[in-house]
């Protein structure tokens, strides 16, 4: 493959990657000042379940609306409440604030973002 062509699909292929959604909405185009980031811990796992929260109306039977889904429509894992934030600020937003709560042993951590300026 010429070097123009792999350059040109690896454009393309990234173009995709950054499809992410949260409720059927891409994260560019989310208008809301601001979000709220809710991190729980996976029951057996390293990794977080990770919800944003930005006003959406929400289905009562599943949390799949507020959680980020990639092109294929898989959740995207994240591995802490800071790679959840660093993510979120590659998608510009920034951290306002955060507290945690323990629910039955658990602490469910709540980021309060803004978007970036």
């Amino acid at each position: 493959m010429k070097k123009g062509g792999l350059i040109a699909m690896l454009i393309f292929w990234a173009g995709f990657t950054m499809a992410q959604t949260v409720n059927n909405v891409p994260l560019k185009d989310i208008t809301t000042e601001y979000i709220q980031i809710v991190g729980t811990s996976k029951l057996l796992s390293t990794k977080l379940t990770i919800e944003i929260d930005f006003g959406q109306a929400n289905s009562y039977w599943t949390n799949k609306d507020t959680q980020i889904l990639d092109v294929n429509g898989k959740k995207v894992e994240f591995n802490s409440m800071i790679d959840a934030l660093n993510f979120m600020s590659a998608n510009g937003y920034e951290f306002v604030t955060a507290y945690a709560i323990t629910i039955q042993s658990q602490n469910v951590y709540h980021y309060l973002l803004r978007r970036k300026r």
